[in-house]
């Protein structure tokens, strides 16, 4: 075998890092056996050369750490004959990204030898797997700390919170680079001490593109971006090179301070410095554009590329979302599943909301369908958007199932439920629930108390609710709202303890709105109590003279009384000052398409059968014994028209329609943006006995669940 051929096979077997032997001679058949024992002997050579070795055996170590195969990778390292400190570190930093914290202090304290990188690896390693006290340990035993280990170490602090401790270190510090700047800049930020970070912006000797875009980033985090736009303009006057991170926090401030202009400038220079195809960049302008009520404009940054990024996708369903644009926004999800574009727990939780939005139930569990498909029906930000959409979509059943598959539940995941359960008057379930949460250790926030009191309220349980405002009175003072106020006020009223009320009103911590007055005022309607009524109308108009609501519930009453002079007065001074009633209405959605009736409605397709639906719905209810109450009729009319006038509220010709388009024993909600009258609770109760179906009302105030002839709130609301 001649010289070139040895060299040649020696290059081959290098090539492939000695992993078959047998193989790589094989290549060379046509050799007699006395070259191929000369291949043998070259082998043997390059093998047993650990500086020969180590370079194939770094990239293969290499290789199985990024897959995250660290047994693999050890015994890789096990092989080497004295492999160097780098290869140490690289194990080490495999094992403390993996959080095998032990597995990588054991390898640590084995090194023969230790350079300033393996120590700062592992007091980072310590960091990412929580445990500051061993990383605090490491720091203080470390024989030559440099800028990085007191910048790891300051991070470390800042990370649990320990702000006032990493200043001090930083302060320590026997040199100062940039990182070390931003680090503390960026800390203070996250931690609300936005005055501590601009004056050590001001101190810093040398400056970057980081700690720009950290300024402008950390001020709109902190609300103040308004602040933050004026930092990039500085920045733009000082030559700073831009980065991708820069114009996507600066397209968040615009957006949060709808500063279209400025955001417009702000694409025009992203075009012209070759950003525009940068994924977040993308998204950031599709948020933007949304926030300012432009989704032409979103629409235009969508379209110019084919995406293949979820998030952009999610940011322009989002957009159509926050424009309530809900159609639009499904209409996208719908796409991305199309499009093989999985969606995250952000695409869904959007996707969600708008069903919510559109109090669709069908395209609702569609969506759920596909989460449960992907496995993260379990996740916390979808657990509540469904437990959230299931609660307006009037199936709370399904919502206290959404909640429970939920994992790992958050404050949240039990506001949102306790809250549901409120809106659906099962007021025991709420308090259940609380009582549930507390003993999973989760503290109560003022969304929770004001569904409580909620709870309390339309359940009728007027002792739970003083007592509930009695703690929060004394133990949770600082979380003490106007809501709370408004809440309880509602408790007393509809227990009758209208004087109670107002006094309680009279006596507020904080100044009394309109909302607590008509509170008190829609009580006095339920319990026919004119005098209070007069009192809480007068302060509702001293504060908001164009109350419509005030002129209502009061005219209401009167009519009520039977004093029409007073209704007419009512009337002739709301259209003096040009107010006017929000007119009743009540819709339905059926097979995703929403119907909308207003009383007496005939301009409906179905307005035939509507009618000879609650035609011989009529017969029926008078063999049920049902007798209109005529004291829901608000107008001066004869007996005959009184009861022609209830028999076609909204709400009845709603339910009318759901019957003759859905299949039978289906459950039918109907929606209306006003207050069930009581005569139409009477005959809906009847109606939903009468046809055998559950029949879903919500009001303004609550959600009413018919069946069998009675309702979920005792007929108390």
């Amino acid at each position: 075998m001649n010289k070139c051929n040895v060299e040649i096979s020696r290059a081959f077997l290098q090539k492939t890092k000695y992993s078959n032997t047998l193989f790589a001679i094989s290549i060379f058949r046509p050799f007699s056996s006395t070259n191929v024992k000369i291949l043998s002997q070259s082998f043997t050579t390059i093998s047993s050369n650990p500086k020969s070795r180590t370079p194939n055996c770094k990239f293969l170590l290499s290789d199985h750490l990024k897959n995250q195969s660290l047994d693999e990778a050890r015994e890789v390292l096990n092989k080497i004959p004295f492999p160097g400190v780098h290869l140490y570190t690289m194990m080490i930093d495999g094992y403390a990204q993996s959080y095998r914290l032990d597995d990588a202090m054991a390898l640590f304290e084995k090194m023969p030898v230790r350079d300033t990188v393996s120590w700062n690896s592992m007091i980072k390693g310590c960091l990412h797997c929580g445990d500051l006290v061993t990383a605090k340990k490491l720091f203080d035993e470390m024989p030559g700390r440099n800028v990085v280990s007191w910048t790891t170490m300051v991070n470390g602090y800042l990370k649990f919170g320990k702000v006032e401790v990493a200043e001090r270190l930083f302060f320590e510090m026997p040199a100062r680079d940039v990182a070390a700047w931003n680090s503390m800049i960026y800390g203070y930020l996250k931690f609300g001490r936005v005055e501590e970070a601009m004056s050590l912006f001001r101190k810093m000797p040398n400056r970057n593109v980081i700690s720009w875009t950290a300024m402008i980033g950390g001020l709109d985090y902190n609300g103040r971006s308004d602040e933050a736009l004026v930092f990039f303009k500085k920045m733009v006057g000082c030559d700073v090179e831009l980065s991708s991170s820069t114009f996507s926090c600066v397209l968040t401030a615009c957006a949060n301070v709808i500063a279209l202009h400025l955001g417009v400038q702000t694409h025009g220079q992203i075009v012209k410095l070759g950003f525009c195809f940068d994924e977040f960049i993308c998204a950031s302008l599709l948020t933007f554009y949304a926030n300012c009520k432009e989704m032409e404009y979103a629409c235009k940054v969508f379209n110019e590329k084919l995406h293949g990024n979820v998030v952009i996708w999610t940011a322009l369903l989002t957009g159509y979302g926050l424009n309530h644009r809900h159609e639009s926004a499904l209409m996208v999800f719908g796409d991305m599943i199309r499009m093989s574009v999985l969606p995250n727990q952000s695409s869904f939780t959007s996707a969600l909301n708008s069903c919510s939005g559109l109090e669709t139930l069908d395209r609702g569990k569609e969506i759920h369908a596909v989460a449960v498909k992907l496995g993260l029906e379990a996740d916390a930000f979808v657990g509540n958007s469904l437990v959230v959409m299931y609660t307006v979509c009037g199936n709370v059943n399904d919502a206290l199932a959404a909640f429970s598959s939920v994992d790992e539940k958050n404050i949240v995941s039990w506001n949102s439920i306790i809250v549901g359960c409120a809106q659906h008057g099962q007021g025991m379930w709420a308090l259940t629930l609380f009582g549930r949460m507390i003993h999973a250790e989760v503290d109560p926030d003022e969304i929770t108390f004001t569904g409580l009191l909620s709870a309390c309220s339309h359940s009728g349980m007027l002792q739970k609710g003083r007592r509930f405002f009695e703690y929060i009175s004394r133990y949770k003072s600082t979380a003490m709202k106007l809501q709370h106020y408004v809440c309880m006020v509602d408790v007393l009223g509809r227990s009758g303890k209208l004087e109670e009320a107002e006094e309680l009103i009279k006596n507020m911590q904080v100044k009394a709105n309109s909302t607590v007055w008509l509170a008190l005022l829609g009580a006095c309607r339920m319990h026919s109590n004119l005098e209070v009524a007069e009192r809480a109308a007068k302060s509702i108009l001293d504060l908001e003279p164009h109350c419509s609501a005030a002129y209502v519930l009061l005219s209401n009453l009167y009519a009520s009384a039977g004093r029409w002079s007073d209704v007419s007065r009512m009337r002739v001074r709301m259209k003096q000052r040009g107010i006017v009633k929000q007119p009743g209405c009540s819709w339905v959605t059926v097979r995703g398409v929403r119907h909308e009736f207003v009383s007496g409605d005939k301009s409906h397709p179905f307005s035939e059968e509507i009618y000879q639906k609650l035609d011989w719905l009529g017969g029926k209810l008078k063999e049920f014994g049902y007798v209109p109450d005529e004291r829901f009729a608000l107008h001066d009319v004869e007996d005959e028209q009184k009861q022609e006038m209830l028999s076609y509220h909204s709400e009845r010709l709603a339910i009318a329609f759901g019957l003759v388009t859905t299949a039978g024993g289906s459950a039918i909600t109907v929606m209306k943006n006003l207050r069930v009258c009581g005569d139409c609770h009477s005959a809906i109760k009847l109606i939903a006995k009468i046809v055998g179906r559950e029949i879903v009302v919500r009001d303004s105030t609550r959600f009413h669940h018919f069946k069998n002839g009675i309702c979920s709130c005792g007929d108390y609301w």
